[in-house]
């Protein structure tokens, strides 16, 4: 990797769960030595992409993010395109609903609805998604570029029992979402969470995310899982429609010749 590339990749061990981080607990995480991480956090703390807590002298995310953030969402808005979708789709299948977006070989967490209908119900904690393990990430790694699959197979933790951890594990679970259109986690990354997801397409064309669904496993159901499907077919059209792209053949030939053919054929890309 470049210098650039590699001060830049700093920027995403911040997240939510660690939003201050120290020189030494970086230098670990990042698997870098102290000069190099310490040179390259001065860069980035010059062009406001991070700043020290005057306290702790921990880093933290600084303003300069806000202000692209706010650019990016303004000039592509993804987050507001999917937003109505996502809630109407946590209110329909009374379960957790979120969207993820791809940048290179990663997938973001963009928004998430949680359903108030039940008390126990899934949590999006996670800034970005293990593409071996998460139904999001093997929605990327069935229609994203294929990359992806190099990223999967370089970095295959074990999160639960059912995570698949060899290559031929994880070939027959993309196999299978390409078959049916849905990426399908099963307890493969959180013991007590089953999720479902669809894939998201742009104006280039070309994938740009997955809208999911993730539910307690053991109240999934046959029927709850044929009504999560179809709802995830309903927010997959508006939010590629809202993103301004348009769902390629082979992703609504596999709605058509599953269990939704009822709901697809009366759909329009």
């Amino acid at each position: 990797m470049s210098s650039a590339t590699k001060t830049l990749a700093l920027l995403s061990h911040f997240s939510a769960d660690r939003p201050e981080i120290g020189l030494s607990q970086l230098c670990r995480i990042a698997g870098r030595d102290k000069a190099t991480t310490y040179r390259h956090l001065q860069a980035l703390e010059l062009s406001g992409f991070v700043e020290q807590n005057p306290t702790t002298k921990h880093y933290r995310l600084g303003p300069a993010i806000l202000q692209l953030a706010q650019v990016r969402e303004a000039t592509v808005p993804r987050k507001l395109g999917a937003q109505l979708p996502l809630s109407q789709l946590a209110d329909v299948t009374g379960e957790t609903a979120h969207v993820s977006v791809v940048s290179g070989t990663t997938l973001y967490a963009l928004a998430s609805c949680e359903s108030p209908r039940h008390g126990t119900r899934a949590i999006i904690d996670i800034t970005t998604f293990p593409l071996h393990a998460t139904a999001s990430g093997l929605c990327a790694l069935a229609f994203g570029p294929d990359a992806m699959l190099d990223a999967a197979l370089s970095q295959m933790d074990r999160f639960t029992p059912h995570t698949a951890t060899t290559a031929a594990a994880l070939h027959d679970l993309i196999t299978d979402a390409r078959a049916t259109g849905f990426g399908c986690s099963d307890r493969s990354f959180e013991a007590e969470i089953h999720s479902l997801s669809a894939p998201l397409y742009d104006q280039t064309g070309l994938f740009a995310g997955a809208v999911s669904v993730a539910s307690v496993a053991t109240r999934v159901s046959p029927e709850q899982e044929q009504l999560i499907k179809t709802e995830l077919i309903r927010a997959s059209r508006e939010i590629t429609r809202n993103w301004g792209g348009q769902l390629p053949v082979n992703v609504t030939s596999a709605w058509a010749s599953g269990s939704n053919r009822h709901y697809e054929t009366d759909s329009t890309s």
